[in-house]
């Protein structure tokens, strides 16, 4: 029996006559996800910033549910909101800055010194060059074109043939006619230029979903009020605005939770690597900070840039290797005891339907979408818990200790509202709306 405290949301009974065969089905849904992944793929520029926007709506109404309860209206809270959010990218900026400056400073020492890494890297691998080279030989495919003779330019392309063409009356013709054609390769596009035409794209995307989020936060209990009234009893709208109180809190907790977890690597990882002279600590350590809201993917790209950075610093390569691990231990011990003991059990989810889905979601959305992932995991899961026949969806993207399964007009909306915004958390959510759902 479910609990009269969790009330799911109700779903009428499928038609069995009417129902296609299991085979139709599975076409169906297969026809529909693919034109969903494609709709997501092809309006990634809109979606991205409006999905973050949302999420950001549910991490932040707690406080502006606190605000208001101090006084403070919800214009003043969400631009509050808007304005720190502004401030934490600029302060973000100004900390990358100087390193970034001073890149673009040394980039011309920097390109020598790493010709001369490379260099010394290929003489360490030289044997296996020579043991190659002379399995092509052996092969038949080790063949080179022949030297050019000396003084002589090599052009850059060339492209030489017999011309054949039918002479004109009267106009003798040589009987082979050989032509030169110079190929030149359009100039390709520099990093640099890429990073600068994505710019204003990128800088409008953090525009639309500042805007979205102060209207959002804004518009105070607005968003809520709506969703609940397309219910109908009053059961379904209090179950309904339990959900997404229990989105709220799972949210909250899990972004607050990983922040704080981000934030302490980020400073081990930047004591570390000064301990071990490399250059830009700072930089280190935020982009540690950045990076671990990626789960695999994030701490897997800081090894591998760590070392690289390290065969550019030392000369060894022994102590490049060191720092690798250095890096690698500290994120381990962060993921493995640190993190699932902060975050709660409720909130761990199923370490292989996190890592496809943040691979999906990178395909789909990028960087975004890896930073996203997880989140919309959290909401999926807290939505199957409501939802009758997704059970088992949700059971399958619960972590180690997964839930056990179970079977089973506006002045009415308001209340309920109300009713729940002196709440803290859910459950105090759940026994301020109880006497409102009561039968009688």
């Amino acid at each position: 029996m479910v609990p009269p405290d969790n009330h799911m949301f109700p779903v009428s009974k499928p038609d069995e006559k009417r129902s296609l065969p299991r085979v139709a089905n599975w076409a169906v849904i297969g026809i529909f996800l693919f034109l969903l992944f494609t709709f997501f793929a092809d309006a990634r520029d809109f979606l991205m910033p409006v999905t973050l926007a949302f999420l950001l709506f549910f991490v932040f109404v707690p406080f502006r549910r606190l605000m208001e309860r101090l006084g403070i209206g919800a214009v003043v809270t969400a631009a509050i909101v808007s304005l720190g959010l502004v401030i934490s990218v600029v302060v973000i900026g100004f900390v990358i800055s100087g390193p970034v400056n001073r890149l673009i400073e040394n980039s011309s020492q920097i390109g020598d010194r790493l010709e001369q890494r490379f260099t010394e890297l290929r003489s360490n691998f030289r044997g296996l060059e020579r043991a190659a080279e002379k399995i092509d030989e052996l092969t038949g495919g080790g063949g080179k074109p022949p030297p050019a003779p000396p003084g002589e330019a090599v052009p850059d392309a060339t492209l030489t043939g017999t011309l054949t063409s039918v002479p004109e009356p009267g106009t003798p013709q040589p009987p082979d006619q050989k032509i030169q054609v110079e190929v030149n390769a359009a100039p390709q596009t520099s990093t640099l230029v890429s990073v600068l035409n994505l710019g204003p794209a990128f800088v409008g995307q953090i525009i639309l979903t500042l805007f979205l989020l102060f209207f959002l936060l804004s518009s105070g209990d607005l968003l809520y009020l709506k969703i609940v009234q397309s219910f109908d009893s009053m059961r379904e709208k209090r179950a309904a605005y339990l959900a997404l109180r229990e989105i709220e809190d799972s949210l909250g907790a899990y972004l607050g939770a990983i922040t704080l977890i981000n934030a302490c690597l980020g400073i081990a990882v930047g004591l570390a690597m000064w301990a071990w002279g490399m250059p830009s600590p700072m930089l280190f350590g935020l982009a540690v900070f950045l990076l671990n809201y990626i789960p695999y993917l994030g701490p897997i790209t800081g090894v591998i840039v760590t070392m690289l950075v390290g065969l550019f610093v030392y000369d060894d390569l022994f102590t490049p290797f060191m720092v690798g691990l250095t890096y690698f231990g500290i994120s381990a011990v962060e993921g493995q005891l640190i993190t699932p003991y902060f975050v709660s059990r409720k909130l761990q989810l199923n370490t292989v339907v996190v890592f496809l889905t943040v691979a999906l979601w990178a395909w789909l959305w990028s960087v975004i979408g890896m930073i996203v992932a997880v989140p919309l995991l959290v909401v999926m899961r807290v939505l199957a818990d409501h939802i009758p026949g997704l059970e088992k969806f949700g059971n399958f993207l619960a972590g180690e200790d997964p839930p056990a399964l179970e079977d089973e007009d506006e002045e009415e909306a308001r209340d309920l509202v109300e009713a729940g915004d002196d709440a803290g958390d859910a459950a105090d959510a759940a026994k301020a709306t109880a006497p409102l759902a009561a039968p009688g």
